[in-house]
């Protein structure tokens, strides 16, 4: 015979599930899908689109210099994202609160901006952020343990829309459970109300929900303790990933120099000061010989008089014959070797590419993690620009056959003893 005991149990853990159920309501209602395109056509556009504007910086399922991509009209509606691509200063101008973050986590750099983009164009592109290049997300979840310390939740991971999926499917499920438990309810309570029941059990049987039993139940706690325990041990192994990383490192200087005024406003090719960049392992500190190749006529500001004192700085070195103290940005450990040559000279490949919108940085940060796991895949993802490079010639023979495009993987690029030896 049924007993009270038994609608208790089934009562209260009817009442735990409906709580959580609108939890998950909750967290559903900030991961719905907008209305993105998602025809083969748009999709391919988008690709084309994406690679000449923004694969430099981006990646879909991956942080590099700027955020992961995937998922971007689920965390934001689709004119606002479009808005951002076209012109990001006029967004942020505005105040608006989700992208000032943004700019803040990413160390206060700017995006360039895209006004020659058409809708057309930010359509497909959205198209392709959002459908393009679907990937495993057991495969994104293995590659996300090795990439960068810190980043390693937001930089692999699950994309965003197979969480909402999983929510969906979790939201279903539950809605089952809730419907069989309140069928289950209903019939006890008739039928226990059908029997001679002394006047307590009459009382429980005919009550009303109670939020705060259920808030109080063991169910309820046990749940909760679970959450907040697997919240710490995420807080925690994130903290042990990121020991180590210093990315958004960026440490006063003796002069304040503004590469923000000499590689951007002046427009000052960064090897003219850095001159090994393309014929060593180094790419060098500028020594103030460097420097006074230009300022020894420049000696302020246009319209100011008289000698800038940061620009005195570099006078008093060269009178003393005393070099200028920089402090080192980007510190590689010593077990990794790597060669500045090899990839600016020979690789092509854009200062931006590791050391970010470099033009714009008033003062110089690490930008990238420059942890083994971003290197790698760089070496996995870049394409060997072979044309018109005598280098390669003999490689691109060889690679011929293959449907793929030639990558820095296919020549060695994940090989221990290229950075390890």
């Amino acid at each position: 015979m049924l007993s009270k005991r038994s609608l208790v149990g089934v009562r209260w853990n009817f009442h735990t599930l409906a709580v959580l159920f609108f939890m998950l309501i909750g967290i559903q209602a900030f991961a719905a899908d907008p209305a993105v395109d998602s025809s083969d056509e748009a999709v391919a556009a988008g690709k084309t689109v994406f690679n000449a504007n923004c694969k430099t910086c981006h990646r879909l399922d991956q942080k590099l210099v700027g955020p992961a991509l995937r998922g971007a009209t689920d965390r934001q509606p689709a004119d606002n994202v479009k808005k951002f691509i076209k012109n990001s200063g006029v967004v942020l101008a505005s105040g608006d609160a989700y992208y000032t973050k943004l700019y803040k986590d990413y160390n206060n750099t700017a995006m360039p901006a895209h006004e020659f983009l058409s809708d057309d164009d930010l359509n497909n592109l959205l198209a392709y952020i959002e459908f393009g290049d679907k990937v495993d997300p057991a495969a994104a979840a293995a590659a996300a343990a090795g990439t960068e310390g810190g980043e390693v939740a937001a930089a692999g991971g699950i994309p965003s829309e197979y969480l909402t999926v999983i929510l969906v499917v979790l939201v279903v499920v539950l809605l089952l459970i809730l419907t069989v438990l309140g069928l289950i309810i209903s019939v006890l309570t008739k039928y226990l109300n059908k029997q001679e029941l002394d006047e307590d059990d009459q009382e429980f049987v005919s009550q009303k929900f109670n939020l705060g039993k259920v808030l109080k139940s063991d169910g309820f706690i046990i749940i909760v303790t679970a959450l907040v325990v697997a919240l710490v041990a995420k807080t925690a192994i994130d903290g042990l990933y990121s020991v180590g990383v210093q990315q958004g490192y960026a440490p006063t200087q003796p002069i304040a120099y503004s590469h923000k005024l000499h590689a951007g406003t002046l427009e000052i090719e960064c090897q003219y000061c850095h001159t090994g960049v393309e014929i060593g392992r180094s790419a060098n500190i500028p020594s103030p010989n460097i420097c006074m190749n230009c300022h020894t006529h420049v000696q302020n500001v246009q319209g100011k008089e008289g000698v800038s004192p940061e620009i005195q700085k570099i006078y008093d070195a060269v009178d003393n014959n005393t070099p200028i103290e920089w402090v080192r940005v980007h510190n590689l450990p010593d077990l990794a070797y790597f060669n500045h040559s090899q990839h600016v000279k020979v690789g092509g490949i854009e200062c931006q590419t590791c050391h970010g919108p470099i033009q714009e940085m008033e003062v110089v940060g690490q930008h990238s993690a420059l942890t083994m796991g971003w290197c790698i895949d760089c070496h996995r993802q870049t394409e060997i620009a072979t044309e018109g490079n005598a280098y390669y010639d003999k490689l691109v023979q060889i690679h011929v056959d293959s449907k793929d495009a030639l990558k820095v993987k296919d020549i060695g690029g994940l090989e221990c003893a290229k950075c390890h030896y």
